[in-house]
């Protein structure tokens, strides 16, 4: 199946702009005065991290505020960026493990155009790695001030050179006055969670910030254990000079949840709840040498991190218009994956005895009906130990005749030592925490029934790379409306990986032992123009690229993929309305994709264009927002050839979120009744737009009440109509009635105290 012709590609987007600049004339009509009204410094994508107001930026980013985040009540960081518009996000599968892309650039698994950082200091060298990508090693709590999320831009160029999206989360900082909150939480999936966040003085110009959580739970999808446990702490330390600021933190984190994966989606089960890793099959000895050795692994650890973020952001104003910064970075732990991974159909149990002959029992003892469904499925164990170290050091200065000059050098190192053991199929009953099946019966049996009998894979392997970038940027204000941006970023990698690889586990050969050198340029160009203080445009150009990363080097994948981006945008403030609207077409090139199983490597170019809306509007007591986009791909190039006019696997033409709140009194408590409506188009399972992934509507609501006081409680229901979006059909067994569903309905109930 192949998608309309540009006709309609060009139509599509002629009607979104329409529409986006229908929103805002509708506002200009209806806006009561001319107040500025927003007041954000955006740190993310420009120079040095040096900031810039809201409503002056020229490229496309949304905020998100404390209370925002409260609202949106993300159940992982990942669920969080679905509140930016043009970004995808998979979050369904658990507390780690998303799929992330961005304004159509080719992705359908982890997040291999997705930066986050940490205060302005990148998380890891490189956007994702297989079995890892940055959400993984980042929690959302109450030490989180803000959101920021970049897409396209000068993102190309600043920061880590992120040609896709850079999502900064900004830590809470000490005050003059001493404040805080603690916060118990609990649900009807038996979550038990504490929260507390602490911030003051310590010193005459020296202000501290901690906080963290400890929390449990089995998961919405119950496991029956305890599959979702972890804590964290943070500390943010500030001190002021006269002429500038050290801030220092430190981010500890072990946190882990289960990895949930595709299912069977015709045997029966509650999609959103089922879960087939038990206490029967949360344990399993596997092989890991060629000499037999074995271990013992508990599957109950899922996907997690267990590690820290630590970090310093250095800024000293020495006068006469020059500034020196400094964002350094360190990032060290282990992003471990414990998954129970179904291969192939499920078959009736009926159809496996005809097979052995017999009838079909557990190991329980238990023996199946004929209309009970078997399926064979695999632990797969991958241990990760990852280590980043980065720091961007920058100079600025403001000369006569408007420009704002900045000349910065970033660097950074970064490895990832892995031990892989894939496969191991074991034959189970294919219902809720099902046990496995009688010893006698194999894998093979399995497939012989109509089944999957399942592969073995092992390795071990360790990467290193360095990366050195200069970059220059200048801003220059030609007069009291216009505005022109450039800048440019020159950077270099290096790559050293050795490679063993073997049948489930390394076999003690060494397979690979190699090296990359590269360096690539990129640059971006934009105009900013004030029509007035109310209605603002922009335009961009930037071209980016994408280095390689470990796994690229195993798989032989060692093009650079180009990424370019054109963007026209329209921001209207006043104090009711907030309104961004983004257009955008991008090219990317040389994209390769290997996703395992029976699913061959290939690689092909894309381009998209599209729409991205992200607008408040507020009518009294009632704030109402809307952000989302639409937008239309096409695989341009192929070494599938049948791919060529397809659409780009797994995002949709369309997605919106539409969040209402209203604000009330009741005696001496404030309140705020909100709810969120997310609307998906339909998407191809895979590049072949064989396999289609249905629409489907998401509702969430929840209540927030807040005393003078101090003591507050909220109410938080999620997927409150138990809506069964799938987000992903089976990659490794693409003709396989297997899916991942979105989590099912869910509840969440906090009590807390805010001191002040």
């Amino acid at each position: 199946m192949t998608i309309d012709s540009s006709k309609r590609r060009y139509h599509v987007l002629a009607s979104s702009l329409i529409a986006a600049v229908s929103l805002v004339t509708s506002g200009s009509v209806l806006a009561q005065d001319d107040e500025e009204v927003i007041e954000e410094i955006i740190t993310i994508g420009t120079p040095g991290g040096g900031g810039i107001e809201k409503r002056d930026v020229s490229f496309a980013v949304s905020v998100l505020d404390s209370g925002e985040i409260e609202r949106f009540s993300p159940k992982s960081t990942a669920d969080l960026l679905k509140a930016i518009p043009g970004v995808w996000v998979e979050s369904s599968g658990g507390v780690a493990g998303a799929n992330i892309d961005v304004r159509g650039l080719p992705g359908g698994s982890d997040a291999p155009f997705v930066t986050m950082t940490l205060n302005g200091t990148p998380l890891y060298g490189t956007e994702m790695l297989s079995f890892f990508e940055q959400s993984t090693i980042f929690r959302v709590d109450e030490t989180i001030a803000s959101t920021e999320g970049l897409r396209g831009g000068p993102g190309a160029v600043f920061g880590k050179g992120e040609p896709g999206l850079t999502v900064n989360f900004n830590l809470k900082r000490g005050r003059e006055d001493t404040e805080g909150r603690i916060k118990y939480s609990t649900s009807d999936y038996e979550l038990q969670r504490l929260d507390g966040v602490l911030s003051g003085k310590l010193a005459e110009d020296l202000y501290y910030m901690i906080g963290g959580y400890v929390q449990s739970s089995p998961g919405i999808r119950d496991a029956q254990f305890t599959s979702e446990e972890g804590h964290q702490f943070t500390v943010n330390l500030t001190k002021e000079f006269d002429q500038g600021k050290i801030n220092f933190f430190t981010r500890i984190t072990d946190d882990h949840g289960q990895w949930y994966l595709p299912q069977c989606l015709n045997c029966g089960h509650d999609d959103g709840n089922f879960s087939q890793l038990g206490t029967a099959t949360r344990g399993r000895i596997i092989q890991i040498s060629p000499g037999g050795d074995t271990e013992v692994y508990d599957f109950a650890d899922g996907r997690g991190w267990d590690g820290s973020v630590t970090g310093a952001n250095i800024e000293f104003d020495f006068g006469d218009g020059w500034v020196f910064r400094d964002n350094v970075g360190l990032t060290t732990g282990d992003a471990n994956t414990f998954g129970f991974v179904p291969s192939g159909t499920a078959v009736p149990a009926a159809d496996l005895s005809a097979v052995i002959g017999g009838p079909v029992v557990t190991e329980s003892g238990l023996t199946l009906g004929a209309g009970d469904f078997v399926q064979t499925y695999g632990h797969w164990v991958v241990l990760k130990d990852l280590r980043s170290f980065s720091n961007d050091l920058s100079i600025n200065k403001v000369f006569g005749g408007g420009h704002d000059v900045t000349i910065g050098v970033y660097q950074s190192s970064f490895s990832a030592d892995d031990f892989w053991s894939l496969g191991n199929p074991i034959p189970v009953h294919n219902t809720a925490n099902g046990d496995f099946l009688d010893s006698a019966i194999t894998p093979a049996d399995i497939a012989a029934a109509g089944g999957d009998a399942g592969f073995m894979f092992g390795l071990a392997s360790a990467g290193d790379a360095r990366t050195t970038a200069f970059y220059i940027a200048d801003s220059w204000q030609i007069n009291d409306s216009f505005r022109l941006d450039a800048g440019v970023r020159q950077e270099s990698i290096e790559i050293e990986y050795i490679l063993d690889t073997g049948p489930g586990f390394p076999d003690g050969t060494r397979d690979l032992a190699t090296s990359l050198d590269d360096d690539q340029t990129a640059y971006t160009l934009g105009v900013n123009w004030d029509f007035n203080d109310d209605l603002g445009f922009f335009g961009r150009y930037a071209k980016g690229y994408l280095f390689p990363h470990f796994d690229n080097v195993r798989e032989n994948q060692l093009e650079v993929n180009d990424v370019d981006q054109t963007e026209f945008g329209v921001k209207y403030t006043t104090d009711n309305y907030d309104v961004f609207a983004t257009a955008f077409f991008n090219t990317n090139d040389s994209f390769d994709s290997v996703v395992g199983g029976t699913v061959p490597a290939s690689a092909f170019e894309t381009e998209a264009m599209g729409v991205e809306i992200d607008a408040t509007a507020m009518f009294g007591q009632l704030t109402i927002g809307v952000s989302g986009v639409f937008q239309d791909t096409e695989i341009t190039d192929s070494s599938t050839v049948a791919d060529i006019g397809n659409t780009v696997l797994r995002q949709p033409d369309f997605q919106f979120r539409i969040s209402p709140s209203f604000d009330f009194e009741f005696g001496e408590w404030i309140g705020t009744v909100y709810g969120a409506l997310t609307l998906v188009d339909d998407r191809f399972s895979g590049n072949s737009n064989t396999v289609v992934l249905p629409s489907y509507e998401k509702i969430d609501l929840g209540v927030i009440l807040s005393s003078e006081s101090g003591f507050f409680v909220q109410l938080h229901g999620d997927n409150v109509g138990d809506s069964d979006g799938i987000t992903e059909g089976d990659p490794r067994s693409p003709t396989s009635p297997n899916g991942r569903p979105i989590l099912g309905s869910s509840f969440k109930f906090s009590i807390g105290y805010d001191f002040y």
